[in-house]
């Protein structure tokens, strides 16, 4: 029996000798069973062209992973720029918004039409708003650029996983999820730093111009190495789950970022999104159950597995964002550090991510246990961020942040890759699109509601304290304006801004950490897995 794959290739249907799971269905086609799914992936020596395969999709990934992190260091200087400080979490809340919403439409295309295309459509697509984004003359022309932006980067981050699931055998996509989390560490080490000395020594559009040759040439290195889908078949596209969906998320990432700040939590426009977001969720509910190929198959989330490492991937991306958003803004404002200088501070969080993604995948595919790294890089992750909020609530001095940053990036760097590899594994045969898709969707969920929560917690406290000091602040001024208004006040009132600040941008860390000690509680939970050789 033989089997095509979303790459075009056409290898023998059989199942990856010694691999153990306590849960995951084969099908979901019939009642759901503890069986394990079988593998079509071949082995990675039998594929033509892997190296220009996976060196095509691991520049792919640092195009999207390279964006935000480069992005963020620039936030401050955007915000001077062009006005609005108010408004700078909606730089990466519009790109998140946008490519969560779309994750599992690409997730579930391209299971029915192959990887190829639409991969390609994605990239072209980010490559095109970044040239926008990096020309933009307002605050709503970025936001708008970097909303469609995104549109690009949901198919980016979620077909460079699913064509690696195409590729390579379960115990071997733990190595090669490592390197996958090693190029994400990677481009967050280069981001930081490029984006503080780009934003010093040029201009903060250049964070988006640095986008282009990283993409052209993973767009031809794809284009010669995989080839297209082979399987031609007609299928029923799920438009009407696809629009539920769209306006459950849209709809609770407004009211997430917005309540507290533009409204209070209680008016009428609260309530009306709270409702339309709980509507419109359990119309794509009712949707999905009836649909005939729907965009996301619920009967997924009855896998353990497959449920606990979905809902704890949007937990790490919640608490990160949450936190690493705002961390540039405190080095700046709170710090007085220079962009580049502020970039700098990331790197040992990035060197440790970067050390523990590649050799511990290396490790933990000789050992074939990824439940026990996943719940040891949750508990580094919680302790970071935890490390992280004492140490900006009592001001401590920059070395102790170098130790908590990297001790969070011990952490990610072992947890993201295994859980990828976990959620994988439960995923049956013919929906690893859609499953990966399931995983990036709630990470980028997750993602969204961090910057989006943080945020408005951020703006409230920030607006309350900075009232507080006396009638000699303008407080819209300080919010729109950022480090250009400040800097233009009395020395005298610096020290009390700065506190503001800090106190407002502590509580994003804590916040962090109370989110990753829940997802440390609900991996414990998680079925035992073993990979034998």
């Amino acid at each position: 029996m033989h089997q095509a794959t979303g790459l075009g290739h056409t290898v023998p249907s059989r199942r990856v000798p010694g691999a153990k799971l306590d849960e995951g269905p084969q099908a979901l086609t019939s009642p759901v069973t503890d069986a394990p799914p079988a593998s079509t992936a071949p082995d990675a020596a039998a594929v033509p062209h892997l190296r220009l395969i996976l060196t095509g999709l691991i520049l792919a990934m640092v195009l999207a992973s390279l964006d935000q992190s480069i992005v963020n260091t620039a936030l401050p200087s955007m915000a001077s720029e062009l006005g609005g400080l108010a408004h700078m979490s909606w730089v990466v809340t519009a790109f998140m918004l946008s490519s969560t919403i779309t994750t599992p439409i690409y997730g579930k295309l391209s299971d029915m039409y192959g990887r190829r295309v639409f991969l390609l459509f994605a990239i072209s697509v980010f490559l095109l708003m970044s040239g926008l984004c990096g020309i933009a003359q307002s605050m709503g022309q970025l936001i708008a650029f970097r909303l469609l932006q995104g549109l690009g980067a949901g198919g980016i981050m979620t077909l460079t996983q699913a064509t690696i699931s195409d590729v390579v055998t379960p115990r071997e996509r733990v190595r090669y999820q490592g390197l996958f989390t090693g190029a994400f560490a990677f481009s967050a080490v280069t981001g930081p730093v490029l984006g503080g000395a780009l934003t010093s020594a040029l201009s903060w559009r250049w964070v988006f111009y640095i986008n282009l040759p990283v993409g052209l040439v993973a767009i031809a290195l794809l284009l010669r190495a995989l080839p297209p889908a082979r399987t031609r078949h007609s299928h029923d596209i799920d438009v009407a789950g696809a629009a539920a969906m769209i306006c459950a998320a849209a709809s609770l990432l407004l009211l997430c970022s917005l309540g507290g700040s533009v409204f209070a939590w209680t008016s009428p426009t609260a309530v009306g999104l709270a409702l339309f977001a709980l509507v419109s969720a359990c119309a794509f509910v009712a949707i999905e159950r009836r649909a005939r190929e729907p965009i996301l198959t619920l009967a997924l989330f009855r896998i353990r597995n497959f449920a606990i490492g979905t809902v704890t991937t949007g937990c790490m991306s919640f608490a990160m964002m949450s936190a690493m958003v705002f961390l540039p803004l405190y080095f700046q404002l709170v710090l007085g550090l220079s962009p580049a200088h502020s970039g700098a501070m990331l790197l040992p969080q990035i060197g440790a991510m970067l050390l523990t993604s590649v050799f511990g995948g290396q490790v933990s595919a000789r050992i074939g246990r990824p439940k026990a790294f996943m719940v040891l890089g949750i508990a580094l992750e919680a302790s970071g961020l935890a490390t992280l909020a004492l140490l900006a609530m009592n001001g401590a001095a920059l070395p102790w942040f170098w130790g908590a940053l990297a001790i969070l990036g011990l952490g990610m760097g072992i947890a993201m890759p295994h859980a990828t590899v976990i959620i994988q594994h439960a995923a049956p045969e013919g929906r690893m699109g859609e499953a990966t898709a399931s995983m990036a969707f709630l990470r980028s969920l997750g993602g969204a509601l961090g910057v989006a929560v943080s945020g408005g917690v951020m703006a409230g406290g920030l607006r309350h304290d900075l009232a507080a000091i006396g009638p000699g602040i303008d407080v819209q001024a300080i919010v729109d304006g950022g480090m250009a208004t400040v800097a233009r006040l009395p020395e005298a009132l610096h020290p009390a801004i700065a506190a503001a600040f800090r106190d407002a941008i502590t509580a994003s860390f804590e916040i962090g950490a109370g989110v990753m000690a829940f997802a440390f509680v609900l991996a414990q939970l998680l079925g035992r897995i073993r990979f034998e050789a």
